[in-house]
């Protein structure tokens, strides 16, 4: 689901802010660690091993090539902000990360943020202000688990 919306909320001069949204569950596994202290991934593959220490969720229902133009466009951006909101079961967490003109978003299962400014076809937002390592361990334990995780991502810039 992919939606596009005004907010009519105060921002500076009183103007009007465009948003793109997109949502999907995905779940977690037995092999999620969340120990990587640079990127986080959400894939939409099934399977995890314990290898893969930046991979919080499986199973998404979605992967880059599944967003919405309109959403990937807003993303090519550099001064749009990327906020994605993470939840498992009564934890949340919001997660703020910058677009970047480079990101192409071509890739069937993954998506990437990432604390760096590199981009790949995965990536999906740049400077993020987590990692899965600052991940709350709650979260975490639950995702061991196999808990679903919600993913609300919006970008949100000036019309």
């Amino acid at each position: 689901m992919s939606t596009r919306s005004i907010d009519y909320t105060w921002k500076r001069v009183c103007k009007y802010m465009v948003r793109e949204e997109e949502y999907f569950i995905a779940h977690g596994h037995s092999n999620v660690t969340a120990t990587h202290r640079t990127t986080f991934e959400i894939t939409k593959e099934d399977e995890l091993s314990l290898a893969g220490s930046c991979i919080i969720a499986v199973g998404a229902k979605k992967g880059a090539t599944d967003l919405s133009r309109s959403f990937c466009a807003a993303l090519r951006h550099q001064d749009h902000v990327l906020v994605t909101t993470l939840t498992c079961g009564p934890h949340m967490i919001e997660i703020r990360s910058q677009g970047d003109p480079n990101l192409t978003l071509t890739h069937p299962t993954d998506l990437v943020w990432r604390r760096s400014s590199f981009t790949c076809n995965r990536t999906i937002g740049v400077l993020s202000d987590h990692t899965a390592s600052t991940i709350p361990r709650e979260m975490v334990s639950l995702l061991a688990k196999g808990a679903d995780l919600e993913v609300c991502m919006l970008v949100e810039y000036p019309d």
